[in-house]
């Protein structure tokens, strides 16, 4: 458990990552310092705290994080721009000139940076050409810098992309405003469930359907909530929670309930599955994304983010700090 595991200064440590960039270090078996330059970081439950990343199998630093029981992740600040870069070349010393503070495990931390996470190994997943690694935060800190981000030049990059059509293209797309095959409902729904789809063998091997992965992931983000909590949180996506829903949850052994507070926990086991479930989501989305530059896959999160904010009716927030922590 973090050292300074207090939820709500976890969550701001995570908001320090935008569509930022992360440097991951750790030390392999023979002693040495090994990091580099990652974006494919995301938080996978505050309590307890935990995180996900991913490495391609040709890194030439996949041996030392398959073995290694530490490793930490930085999110970098916005005058780290060249830290970023001397990490992200291939079999540099990456480390020359710099003097790392040291921590669990003997793992290098990068100082200066806008958030730190130091993380204990506690789950690798095969990802396709990737392997996802989960770790539990046992040690935390930011600070109020900047981090670094894609700036607005870069991300026209991505724009003018998209607007330079091929003459095909460009004579099926639609008319301005018109219902059909360039309307954003349909290419926002078509590509959630082909994204989705990629998750149904990894559903069907725990024999769960999208409403109970939907429980399942809302208790992983945090624990302790009722049915009521629950099923407003997943309110936009149609499925209902129910008890007969929840009762074949607890007997699979997934789930467990207080009679006197009606809150839901996930067990141990249940825990491992939520687990599991969100690296085969990162694992979709690698391949989903295989074809973007970083650039790219930036802009398009930060569209739909605002997407997403300017269509909010209203509904709770997964991800926001219960009320009984403030």
């Amino acid at each position: 458990m973090a050292t300074n595991a207090d939820t709500i200064a976890f969550r701001n440590a995570l908001g320090s990552f935008a569509t930022g960039v992360t440097i991951v270090t750790t030390r392999d078996a023979a002693g040495q310092d090994c990091g580099l330059t990652a974006n494919s970081f995301n938080s996978v439950s505050l309590d307890p705290p935990m995180v996900l990343w991913s490495l391609a199998r040709s890194s030439l630093s996949m041996e030392a994080f398959r073995d290694a029981e530490y490793f930490a992740v930085h999110i970098l600040a916005a005058d780290q721009e060249p830290l970023s870069n001397g990490f992200a070349k291939r079999g540099a010393d990456k480390f020359a000139g710099l003097a790392p503070d040291r921590g669990a495990g003997d793992v290098p931390l990068l100082a200066g940076c806008a958030a730190r996470f130091e993380c204990r190994t506690a789950y690798q997943y095969e990802g396709g050409d990737h392997v996802i690694f989960v770790g539990e935060v046992i040690a935390f800190d930011h600070n109020d810098r900047a981090p670094l981000l894609f700036h607005g030049g870069r991300y026209a990059l991505a724009a003018r992309r998209a607007a330079a059509l091929t003459a095909s293209d460009a004579g099926d797309a639609d008319a301005p405003g018109s219902f059909g095959e360039d309307f954003l409902g349909y290419l926002l729904g078509r590509a959630h469930f082909q994204l989705y789809g990629r998750m149904q063998d990894s559903l069907a091997r725990h024999r769960l359907d999208a409403a109970d992965h939907f429980v399942v992931t809302i208790l992983g983000i945090r624990d302790g909530r009722t049915m009521s909590e629950i099923g407003e949180m997943i309110g936009f996506t149609g499925a209902r929670i129910t008890a007969d829903q929840v009762a074949s949850l607890a007997a699979r052994g997934l789930v467990r309930s207080d009679p006197a507070t009606a809150q839901l926990w996930l067990t141990d086991n249940g825990r491992r599955t939520m687990i599991e479930l969100a690296a085969a989501a990162k694992a979709a989305e690698e391949e989903a994304l295989g074809a973007f530059d970083d650039n790219e896959t930036a802009l398009l999160k930060h569209l739909l983010k605002h997407v997403i904010r300017h269509t909010d009716p209203g509904l709770p927030d997964p991800w926001a700090a219960n009320r009984e922590a403030n």
